[in-house]
């Protein structure tokens, strides 16, 4: 991230509504000017997520589960309906990340973190750990 990232992105998004419409809906873009061209190499590569293992390592974290999101996003996601997001440990990766991440709006999540906590099993998580290598080795994170 560039410097004053967050003081860019406030800027940004009062200068222009396209954007801000944008950003409530996916709660990202798709061209983010606070990102530098290292950091869009390794979200592309999905290299940003390794330093999570640590927090799997120290328990903080699992392998697969709902993504955490920032505080500024909860009450978005609670308005969505999300509850299931809070009995799970956060997971690096999970199923809205190998199906829909870059396509779908952020209240999408919401479903997916619903269905997964409803359904969660060794199975399902192999599944979406084998989707997630997939995912990376096509180069396709944002």
């Amino acid at each position: 991230m560039v410097p004053d990232a967050e003081a860019r992105l406030r800027a940004l998004l009062e200068s222009d509504q396209t954007i801000q419409q944008e950003w409530d809906a996916h709660q990202k873009l798709r061209d983010d000017p606070r990102i530098t061209r290292l950091g869009s190499f390794l979200r592309k590569s999905s290299l940003d997520e390794l330093p999570q293992i640590f927090n799997v390592l120290k328990g903080e974290m699992s392998l697969v589960g709902p993504r955490p999101f920032m505080l500024d996003q909860q009450e978005a996601y609670d308005a969505e309906g999300g509850r299931k997001y809070y009995l799970l440990r956060p997971g690096i990766t999970g199923p809205w990340q190998v199906t829909e991440r870059n396509d779908s709006v952020f209240s999408t999540r919401v479903l997916y973190d619903e269905r997964y906590a409803n359904s969660v099993s060794l199975t399902a998580d192999l599944r979406i750990i084998l989707a997630t290598c997939v995912v990376v080795l096509r180069n396709t994170g944002h």
